[in-house]
């Protein structure tokens, strides 16, 4: 099994199970614009994107002015108003802490904006055990994978050097295009099979098969 000194984490769908939250929050966004309501599966295959992206692909009629007026509402919902639960998958800290343990350096990479990703980093408390993180208002979205670039500029490490971990099609095609491995999990949002697509190493099904893989990976 290949060996890696960074790892980069995928958040919402791999290690928050957050999916409901997010589908909640964009029906209220799009109620608020009194816009047609579309499927649960549709609103699910766009989490990964960065906002304004998952709303011009969910929507694309909209302008400018409007997809800002939907993210608004969105963040409204999704920050202050929307009470849908969304936790840590079980075991998440306690496979972190393994990882840091055996001498890995971990950062994340995610649709979310900065000004989502930190709050819930202090609630879950779980914000010392990461080395570094991009956000998709920082940089470019997936699956473009600038976010990757950047952050293995940060670390100085080169691609073959780190692994991203993701439950999306998205997150497979960034690391593919710069010649990142990839290791997806299947319990998140994005179909395995459509997933399986993209050849990532494995796909595993649990936080458990995960943490084992990881673990199990020689370090440097």
């Amino acid at each position: 099994m290949p060996a890696y000194k960074l790892i980069i984490f995928d958040w919402d769908g791999t290690l928050m199970d957050s999916q409901a939250r997010i589908v909640a929050c964009l029906k209220c966004a799009a109620d608020d614009l009194q816009l047609n309501q579309l499927t649960e599966k549709t609103l699910k295959n766009i989490i990964g994107l960065g906002l304004r992206e998952a709303i011009s692909t969910l929507y694309p009629q909209l302008q400018d002015e409007q997809i800002t007026r939907f993210a608004d509402r969105y963040r409204y919902h999704f920050l202050t108003a929307n009470d849908t639960p969304s936790g840590l998958f079980e075991d998440v800290q306690q496979m972190l802490e393994g990882l840091i343990k055996k001498g890995f350096m971990l950062a994340i990479a995610t649709g979310k904006a900065r000004r989502g990703l930190e709050p819930v980093l202090r609630e879950t408390g779980l914000k010392h055990l990461f080395h570094g993180s991009r956000c998709a208002d920082e940089t470019r979205s997936k699956p473009h994978p600038q976010m990757l670039e950047e952050l293995l500029d940060e670390f100085g490490v080169m691609a073959n050097d780190a692994v991203m971990v993701g439950d999306t099609e998205y997150d497979m095609l960034m690391a593919n295009s710069i010649g990142m491995d990839a290791l997806a999990v299947s319990y998140g949002v994005h179909d395995k099979n459509e997933i399986l697509k993209h050849e990532p190493l494995s796909c595993v099904d649990s936080i458990s098969e995960l943490s084992e893989w990881l673990l199990n990976c020689e370090n440097y």
